[in-house]
């Protein structure tokens, strides 16, 4: 099998685009990566969301060990075969779902115990065994099992969670142990304070890992506030690894992510938006709920090449989605998995031509100039 790797094919400013190279395929650079948490993006086929360009997929340890459970998916050939998706997957550890989902969590230095927010049956999870589920998933991406607070949190607080959480980091890097094509991802904790965010680069950095995430943003603290620590951030993770931002995020957050030289993203934002009737396009967000859609005859954008957008007015989108069809979540999802991608397609090009301020600023004032017809 051969091996994982990154290469960085150009930068402008702190901004870069390349590869990474896996086994099960490349992922260009900067990546958007659509979630597909219980094995499925939720109303489109595997075939349809590689159609929109995606490169990678994100699937999730908390909800899998749940259901099916992860023995399960191993006796079946594992995650690709079980959801048919034969390109790269990542999977995240868990933690942020058994803070935000379980019930009577009890945490210790040991891992945290937990009720399942499914059937309420008892669960424990370490950085052991997150990265035996993960193994047995078969994830080309694995991330350290960390511990992701609730805020608002005082700084002593971010502080003991982030120090527990690079405890967890080395357990899960001994527990990962030696294998070749596979990656694994510490992850960067520290809420806002610069100080825990530099105590938590250094000690990831001293453990090594094949990529870097910054964890523990875009959960509540606002786009300025999360700029601010993606400021500093990035640039105290190694150069030569790739950065993955998780949970992010909106069109604009990915823009200026991606100007502060973050490599990967992922969110549940466009599949999301599409079963609630929204729609991402480049001169913003369009409400297909509204009634002054039940008569327009225009696709969603003009300029996508999307099959919503090919083959459907927003008279028929309005229609299917006031009428719960399911085929409104379907198309919707389609068309904003394939904005999003487009985006990280223009992205990339500008990047590599070294004009990524003009495509910023087009972005900014396309979406500033809107649509009338959206809201």
């Amino acid at each position: 099998m051969t091996g994982f790797s990154f290469s960085i094919a150009a930068t402008d400013g702190r901004a870069r685009t390349g590869a990474i190279h896996t086994p099960r395929g490349e992922i260009r650079t900067p990546a958007f990566m659509p979630v597909g948490t219980a094995a499925t993006v939720k109303a489109m086929l595997p075939e349809s969301v590689r159609a929109t360009g995606a490169d990678i997929l994100l699937g999730n340890t908390y909800h899998l060990m749940l259901r099916p459970g992860a023995e399960r998916v191993a006796r079946l050939g594992g995650l690709h075969r079980f959801m048919n998706w034969e390109r790269p997957i990542l999977t995240d550890s868990g933690g942020f779902q058994v803070m935000s989902l379980s019930d009577l969590r009890k945490l210790t230095e040991e891992g945290v115990r937990f009720k399942s927010h499914v059937d309420g049956s008892e669960h424990f999870l370490s950085p052991e065994r997150s990265m035996e589920i993960q193994r047995l998933l078969g994830s080309d991406i694995v991330m350290c099992f960390d511990e992701c607070p609730a805020l608002p949190a005082t700084e002593a607080r971010v502080a003991e969670s982030m120090r527990m959480s690079m405890r967890w980091a080395e357990r899960s890097r001994a527990a990962f142990g030696d294998r070749p094509g596979y990656a694994l991802f510490g992850i960067q904790q520290g809420g806002v304070s610069k100080d825990l965010r530099a105590e938590s680069a250094e000690a990831l950095t001293r453990i090594g890992f094949e990529g870097y995430a910054i964890g523990g943003l875009a959960v509540g603290e606002g786009q300025e506030a999360m700029f601010g620590v993606l400021d500093y951030a990035p640039d105290m993770l190694p150069a030569d690894r790739p950065r993955y931002l998780m949970g992010v995020g909106k069109p604009d957050d990915i823009v200026g992510a991606v100007q502060r030289g973050v490599d990967m993203m992922d969110c549940v934002l466009p599949s999301r938006s599409g079963r609630t009737g929204q729609a991402w396009t480049r001169r913003g967000q369009l409400n297909l709920k509204n009634a002054r859609h039940a008569e327009d005859p225009r696709p969603l954008d003009e300029d996508c090449a999307c099959p919503a957008c090919r083959g459907y007015s927003r008279a028929y989108l309005h229609h299917v989605y006031r009428s719960s069809e399911i085929i409104a979540s379907m198309l919707l999802t389609w068309h904003n998995l394939h904005y999003f991608q487009d985006l990280m397609a223009g992205l990339r090009g500008a990047i590599a031509e070294g004009r990524l301020d003009d495509f910023v600023k087009d972005f900014h004032a396309l979406r500033a100039e809107g649509d009338i017809e959206r809201l």
